[in-house]
């Protein structure tokens, strides 16, 4: 049973049959495969809404893939954009490396780009069933039409790569599949991010792009290389990053943070313990320093968090919620920036007139409550610019053209960081150099009454420095990241801002000890009027 007949043992109507039974079989190959190519073809089109929408065209590719008839391991099918690959492959796989430069009519215009797949890729299907072939499919879209996400954004080279085994999902693989893009010129100026088209996530789309369990590295200045670790449709996602930063500042400048940050925890924390034990029922003001110097410690642990959550092992809606809290912690630390101001115009244009009732309560609704209002909208408007945010960094010119990317849990959206960090750090700001600069004049009109400098008068020019630093003023550097300004401002905003809890704790340091030098002065002469009556 099953043995092989010899062809000459056959009679002639039998061979006759045979052949037919081979020529049959061989138009069913063509025809299925024509069937595959027009269906291409008609891929290659704008598709309106009507038939089928643009995800289920796809999926009906993918399924006349996986069904396909034909002879050996692999099977090539091209259209003037799109590029269907079928591979046969076994439990024993060893791993596969695809790239254009190695496949067959492979049209010149298109640029390079390269597939790689780990060996531990069938073993998920082989763990429950051994099945005596799998399918591996790889479809390559050359043309962006099919994936429009709401932003319509910009992808590196329009390509669009995808892949899939069998009828099930591959995901969360241990070693990930790595694909390149490779581009013809500099991608200096833009920053890349390897994301994945996640179906179901966007209400006027069929998907979305998203980065999760996906890693960017760019070897050289025109290449892009993903690690993901599962398989679907694969793009660079590309955005437009203003004046690159020169790789060799970014062990300076992470280092000052990590300093900086690390030395504004512990003062922070100092502060809010020396304020809780000097505090007095109805000192408002302290309690106002109190939230601010909250406010900046949430700053800086979240900030420090942040890069270590954006790695890929770190599941994606733990980095969502650092990149929430991020958020909120620096728009509460402007918001209390602004009420300091708001305290500092009170104390010295109502002298006489100061009491609000509940006035602190107030305040702390307006310091913890907008910015969580601001950001639960974001959340349910569109929850998806929070996640790992790519950071550019260039080599410069003399050591050759390349680039390194740093990630982070931040706001993903140029326009949402524009709106709802520089707008509102831009208002704040400018709030409170008004407030200063009336503060000043203030000062200055009160030394102009006096023809000689009192010690009051140096004292007053030391709180005013202080002010500066309390009203958070070094804040508006973050203005003159461009051009000439760069380099200066990356520096000065990263020392100032990240020593920013210790500068507070200087300053209430100095506060502390006028204060008390005050009330020593005071009991003094309390005591010698008391010992002259």
């Amino acid at each position: 049973m099953g043995r092989r007949i010899p062809a000459e043992d056959m009679d002639p109507h039998g061979a006759l049959f045979f052949c037919l039974c081979l020529l049959a079989a061989q138009v069913v190959l063509v025809e299925t495969q024509s069937e595959i190519l027009t269906f291409m073809k008609r891929l290659e089109q704008p598709i309106g809404r009507s038939l089928f929408s643009r995800g289920r065209h796809i999926q009906h590719l993918e399924q006349m893939l996986l069904n396909a008839s034909f002879c050996g391991h692999n099977l090539t099918l091209q259209t003037n954009s799109i590029q269907s690959l079928v591979f046969k492959l076994s439990c024993d796989f060893s791993g596969l490396s695809l790239s254009s430069a190695t496949l067959t009519n492979v049209s010149q215009a298109w640029a390079p780009h390269a597939m790689q797949f780990p060996d531990e890729l069938t073993k998920g299907t082989c763990v429950t069933s051994r099945p005596a072939e799998l399918r591996l499919i790889c479809i390559y879209f050359f043309t962006t039409h099919l994936f429009q996400d709401d932003q319509n954004s910009l992808l590196l080279n329009n390509y669009v790569l995808g892949a899939q085994l069998d009828h099930k999902p591959v995901k969360n693989l241990q070693k990930p599949v790595n694909i390149s893009f490779w581009h013809n010129r500099s991608l200096e100026g833009y920053t890349v991010t390897c994301v994945f088209w996640k179906e179901g996530a966007s209400n006027r789309s069929w998907g979305a792009w998203s980065p999760e369990g996906c890693y960017t590295e760019q070897p050289s200045g025109t290449q892009v290389l993903c690690h993901c670790n599962h398989l679907t449709y694969f793009a660079v996602l590309m955005q437009f990053s203003g004046d690159p930063v020169p790789t060799e500042l970014r062990v300076p400048l992470e280092y000052i943070s990590l300093v900086g940050c690390s030395i504004s925890i512990v003062a922070s924390l100092l502060s809010i313990l020396l304020c809780a034990h000097s505090r007095k029922q109805s000192d408002s003001t302290t309690g106002i320093h109190m939230n601010l110097h909250g406010s900046v410690l949430l700053l800086n642990v979240t900030f420090l968090l942040s890069s270590q959550m954006a790695l890929p092992t770190v599941p994606r809606p733990v980095c969502m919620v650092l990149a929430a809290t991020l958020h909120y912690a620096l728009l509460s630390s402007l918001t209390w920036m602004a009420i300091e101001g708001l305290n500092l115009y009170l104390l010295l244009g109502r002298v006489y007139n100061i009491y609000i009732h509940r006035y602190l309560l107030k305040l702390c609704l307006l310091g913890w409550g907008s910015p969580a209002f601001l950001v639960l909208l974001l959340l349910v408007v569109r929850s998806s610019v929070y996640g790992p945010c790519v950071i550019s960094f260039s080599k410069s010119q003399e050591n050759g053209t390349g680039f390194q990317n740093v990630s982070m849990c931040w706001i993903c959206s140029p326009m949402v960081r524009s709106i709802l960090v520089m707008g509102y750090g831009g208002l704040t700001s400018l709030f409170n150099l008004v407030v200063l600069a009336w503060a000043l004049w203030i000062v200055c009109r009160l030394r102009a009454r006096e023809k000689v400098l009192s010690p009051w008068a140096y004292r007053d020019t030391v709180m005013v420095l202080g002010l500066t630093v309390l009203l958070g003023t070094t804040w508006t550097l973050a203005f003159f990241s461009f051009g000439v300004f760069l380099l200066p401002q990356l520096f000065l905003f990263t020392i100032f801002n990240s020593l920013y809890g210790f500068f507070l704790f200087l300053w209430f340091c100095s506060q502390k000890r006028y204060s008390d030098a005050e009330a020593k002065a005071g009991m003094e002469a309390v005591s010698s009027s008391q010992m002259m009556h």
